[in-house]
């Protein structure tokens, strides 16, 4: 890794890193943004610009932590369409066809149902500290194992252990009334 405030001064080298970083994180991040975006035509598109904000550091090999700057930086530009969708209006609302209301499986107070809880859950998360949340996030919506989580962290599996219980323990707390 550079040092800090040392640029790369080598083409070369700069772009043997950059093509590291997209052999590496381009499957993941795919993965990441499938789920979470629902035009799955999107996500090469998304994918293209976390690589394209890697480009634009001064230096690429000063990054340290290269799973959590990587994830982070998508969940940025996911932050940034979502905001740019907004402003323009972009998915918004859908037509509804009477006919898909009739034929659900789900009953609307079961959805309803199902929103309050999702919002507990958001309002739950966001109490946490910010690393405990973190390692939850890979963890339990992420599906990582917990020895990646650690990694991706730069803390010991046992650290991670120690704030996936803190999680657990604080969101089985606020959505005890949930619980049926």
């Amino acid at each position: 890794m550079g040092a800090a405030g040392k640029r790369s001064s080598d083409p070369g080298e700069r772009a043997t890193i950059l093509r590291t970083l997209v052999e590496t994180y381009s499957r993941p991040l795919s993965r990441y943004f499938n789920r979470r975006v629902a035009a799955s035509h999107d996500v090469p598109d998304l994918v293209q610009e976390v690589f394209l904000r890697l480009s634009r550091l001064a230096d690429p090999n000063d990054i340290r932590q290269h799973d959590s700057f990587i994830f982070v930086t998508a969940a940025n530009v996911l932050k940034d369409q979502a905001r740019r969708n907004r402003g323009r209006g972009a998915g918004l609302s859908d037509p509804i066809d009477d006919l898909s209301i009739e034929s659900s499986d789900f009953a609307p107070d079961r959805v309803l149902e199902s929103r309050h809880i999702a919002d507990a859950l958001r309002r739950a998360l966001a109490e946490l500290p910010e690393r405990t949340r973190d390692v939850f996030v890979l963890r339990m919506l992420e599906g990582l194992k917990m020895a990646d989580v650690a990694h991706a962290m730069a803390i010991s599996t046992r650290a991670a252990e120690k704030h996936q219980a803190r999680a657990l323990a604080h969101v089985a707390e606020r959505l005890k009334d949930w619980r049926r």
